[in-house]
């Protein structure tokens, strides 16, 4: 997502621009809000193919085929306007990552969540061909993990049955590395091309390399007619369906039922914490970004009126200070809050509950949300705030647990609300601050909130082995202990858009069976750490925010 510029209008149709989503050969992409308030994704055809009669044929093709398709997997069409340029088409917004950006940024995905999302896609895939529409470019730049599942984006190729196909500069639909071989050699891309698609999109998502390799188009198109897809490494099971999938003749490759059934799924994707973590990756929406002006006398455009808001920063202003930010701390996550409150139960977003307050991995949370009358809105003026907490203390088992190999958490997320709250930690020994045994955390709120609440933010971080009273490790791996706390700080307190840092190991510390332990260094224990950001209402009353962790070198062996 990156801020508007100043040749982007303010207003396409009825829908205020918010932020620049991405841009692709037939045009750029906007987030953009509609008079009611919701959220869409507008693509605007570019001007300097307006002129082109293909290009129109391709664009129109893909608002129809948007409108015809009402599945969960892919996202409805709001709004267009196919008529006179601009051309334009809104879609649904569904905010996550694609699955091209996550595996790039987190690397391969373990067997089972790559199997879940198999056969989330294939679902995907075999509603949409319902219709009678192939999606024909099916590659991970194409799905968006959103929080209720994959979806399945970009039908500018689509074709229905019974249509001409269309392509560009004489060459086949689709993508080099996800195009299927009998494409590549001038036949119809029937249903059976969407499943080698699928197989080498998988093949990415489990390996974290491109199926076919990389080089010109040309030359990967080659490999994927002639050589055998990469899966090194991977699963012999899931390696053996992801090869069936993508057989060079597209007559033995497995139906989407049979890609379905040989899944052998049990549970839901959403419940899978790998795919939950991978949302983290998703970009918070500008919501205090709208900009007053923009080019007026584009046709079609109709300048956008906004009350400047109270106490925010310009446009530009906040773009720059966060690059600054990224510049100065080093890898940052976004993350929901609540706005002088609480988040949901365990502070997870709504998607990521599970039933009857237990945390993802069936345990019981390890701290209690607290409950009306407690701080926060809605404090019961017969029950005072607790008050401001000091150093948090310990009640009951720590679940939070960071995976090293797959930069996730067993718990992971926060609750909805309307401040953006963003993070820093360290991620692997390459990191300068790892190396040194000093790391630098850091958090803060992205825009300003005027007027708000206190809100206590406590930093907690926690080796893979629990600790006796000296500090020194045990031979626990199946860490239950809250950890080495940091003095809880108001998130609001001052200028909440500057960070507020602290350094582990100087500023943490625990208080284990009455002693105060000091932490110790990474060396101690080399491995994957968990960091956690927990609401503090009190000492004792604390939940989880936000999970994360970094890994400080190779384990002992």
């Amino acid at each position: 997502m990156e801020a508007l510029r100043d040749v982007d209008p303010a207003q396409i149709g009825a829908h205020a621009l918010l932020a620049r989503l991405g841009a692709g050969g037939m045009g750029q992409v906007y987030l953009a809000r509609s008079p009611g308030g919701r959220l869409v994704a507008v693509k605007v055809i570019r001007d300097e193919i307006t002129g082109h009669p293909e290009a129109l044929a391709r664009f129109r093709r893909e608002a129809e085929t948007v409108r015809a398709v009402r599945s969960a997997y892919t996202a409805n069409l709001i709004d267009a306007s196919l008529a006179a340029a601009p051309y334009w088409l809104a879609t649904e917004y569904v905010a996550g990552p694609t699955l091209g950006r996550a595996v790039a940024e987190r690397g391969g995905l373990p067997a089972d969540t790559c199997r879940r999302l198999f056969a989330a896609l294939a679902e995907g895939l075999a509603s949409v061909h319902a219709y009678g529409v192939t999606h024909r470019d099916l590659k991970p730049q194409n799905v968006v993990l959103g929080a209720q599942g994959p979806q399945l984006i970009d039908f500018g190729i689509a074709r229905g049955v019974g249509e001409t196909a269309l392509t560009q500069d004489g060459q086949a639909p689709g993508t080099p590395g996800y195009s299927a071989p009998e494409v590549l050699l001038g036949a119809e891309a029937g249903a059976a091309a969407d499943v080698f698609a699928l197989g080498a999109t998988l093949a990415y998502a489990a390996t974290g390399r491109p199926p076919f390799g990389t080089g010109v188009a040309t030359t990967v198109s080659y490999r994927s007619v002639h050589e055998p897809v990469d899966v090194v490494g991977v699963e012999p099971g899931l390696a053996g369906l992801i090869e069936a999938c993508v057989a060079k003749d597209p007559a033995v490759r497995p139906s989407l039922r049979e890609v379905i059934e040989r899944c052998g799924v049990r549970d839901a994707l959403i419940d899978d914490p790998v795919y939950l973590g991978l949302g983290a990756l998703g970009e918070a929406v500008p919501v205090h970004e709208m900009r007053t002006q923009g080019p007026g006398s584009v046709p079609g455009y109709t300048p956008t009126q906004v009350a400047a808001g109270r106490g925010r920063m310009p446009r530009t202003g906040v773009w720059v200070a966060v690059g600054v930010a990224l510049a100065v701390v080093g890898a940052v996550a976004v993350w929901k809050l609540p706005l002088g409150g609480r988040g949901d139960q365990q502070g997870r977003s709504p998607a990521a509950q599970s039933p009857a307050g237990q945390s993802p991995d069936g345990q019981v949370p390890a701290v209690r949300t607290p409950a009306a009358g407690e701080g926060g809105p809605g404090a019961s003026a017969s029950k005072p705030p607790a008050g401001p907490p000091t150093y948090i203390r310990q009640t009951e088992p720590n679940f939070d647990d960071y995976d090293p190999i797959h930069r996730t958490c067993t718990r992971i997320g926060a609750g909805d609300g309307m401040a953006d709250f963003q993070t820093s930690v360290p991620r692997t020994m390459d990191d300068p601050q790892l190396r040194s045994g000093r790391v630098r955390i850091a958090f803060r709120v992205k825009n300003a909130v005027p007027d708000a609440p206190p809100y206590y933010v406590a930093v907690v971080v926690k080796p893979q082995h629990e600790v006796d009273e000296n500090g020194r490790s045990t031979a626990v791996t199946d860490n239950r202990q809250l950890g080495f706390v940091a003095k809880a700080q108001d998130l609001y307190e001052g200028d909440e858009v500057e960070w507020k840092s602290l350094t582990y190991p100087d500023d943490f510390s625990m208080r284990l069976n009455g002693k105060t332990v000091k932490a110790p260094p990474l060396s101690q224990d080399p491995g994957g750490w968990t960091v956690v950001f927990r609401h503090a209402v009190s000492d004792t009353e604390h939940t989880t925010l936000v999970c994360d962790g970094f890994d400080s070198g190779p384990q002992k062996g």
